[in-house]
């Protein structure tokens, strides 16, 4: 018997009547009412036949999704290796000449200097991604930086990580992640003033609108860092916001307000901490901390 599912949200063009009916057996849309046959053929939307490592041979027709983040956007042709047909059988010593110097072909068009350069520069985004625990789309927007950076030919003369470096800090400000030119620089052991200046290269000749950095998204990552409350977080933010209000956080670094907003928090709600301790884990010195609190404990007191 076949699989009938009724469709009431369309309307049949002959008597106009809702009572369309799908059988999902011989793939056809059938009016109910005069028995129309408004389609013959359902396409299926949905995924591809999965394949498992004990299979024989691998039926999945799909690879991996397109990327800007590899160096040929996951367009590239694979030719298989094993010298079989489809169905198992050996090839010809023809055939087998002929899949060798295409092979041959294949791997040296993938081997042009700008291929090269997106390898390299990409494998320094992904090792970055782990050591960062970037998320999926700053890496894509780094890569898109970076590729137009190639494309404008900002990289020549310069260094490939740098640039890359360079890209992912102006994709982690466009996104909102907060990760400072100093998280990446220690990452990749490169100098911080060489990733700034290939920084402000980017923004000047691709013409970036770099948001300002908002303190509040820094709080998370020192209360972490210290192990604070949900109610020692919050309060903190509270002081921020009331910072952003009356103009007192303009110019100043976003992490030194996260982390005295969190020390002034500490004390506020009876939790010992040192100013050490939150400059430790803003990667800033006591200095820092101590000139921003006078004006942020002002806010708390009024």
């Amino acid at each position: 018997m076949a699989n009938l599912i009724p469709d009431i949200k369309e309307s049949c063009s002959r008597c106009g009547k809702k009572a369309l009916i799908t059988d999902a057996e011989t793939s056809e849309i059938v009016c109910g009412g005069c028995g129309l046959v408004l389609s013959e053929r359902i396409e299926n939307s949905g995924p591809e036949r999965r394949s498992f490592p004990g299979d024989r041979i691998n039926r999945e027709r799909t690879g991996v999704g397109t990327s800007l983040a590899i160096h040929d956007k996951g367009l590239s042709t694979v030719i298989n290796p094993t010298n079989r047909d489809a169905t198992g059988k050996p090839l010809s010593s023809s055939m087998k000449k002929t899949l060798k110097r295409l092979r041959t072909w294949d791997s040296r068009s993938q081997n042009e200097p700008i291929d090269r350069n997106f390898r390299q520069a990409f494998n320094e985004l992904y090792k970055l991604k782990d050591k960062l625990s970037l998320s999926d789309p700053v890496v894509e927007k780094a890569a898109y930086i970076y590729r137009k950076a190639l494309e404008k030919k900002l990289v020549r003369g310069r260094s490939i990580s740098g640039m890359m470096g360079a890209a992912l800090y102006a994709a982690c400000r466009e996104v909102e992640t907060p990760r400072t030119l100093k998280d990446i620089a220690d990452t990749m052991n490169i100098k911080k003033g060489d990733l700034a200046a290939c920084y402000r290269l980017l923004v000047k000749e691709l013409d970036l609108k770099i948001p300002v950095v908002d303190s509040v998204q820094n709080v998370a990552r020192i209360a972490s860092k210290i192990g604070l409350s949900e109610k020692t977080k919050r309060y903190a933010v509270e002081i921020l916001r009331k910072a952003e209000e009356t103009k007192i956080s303009a110019g100043k670094n976003p992490m030194a307000l996260a982390a005295t907003a969190l020390y002034i928090s500490c004390v506020k709600m009876g939790v010992r901490h040192t100013q050490r301790d939150f400059a430790e884990a803003a990667n800033i010195t006591e200095v820092t901390i101590r000139n921003r609190h006078k004006g942020l404990l002002e806010l708390v007191k009024n």
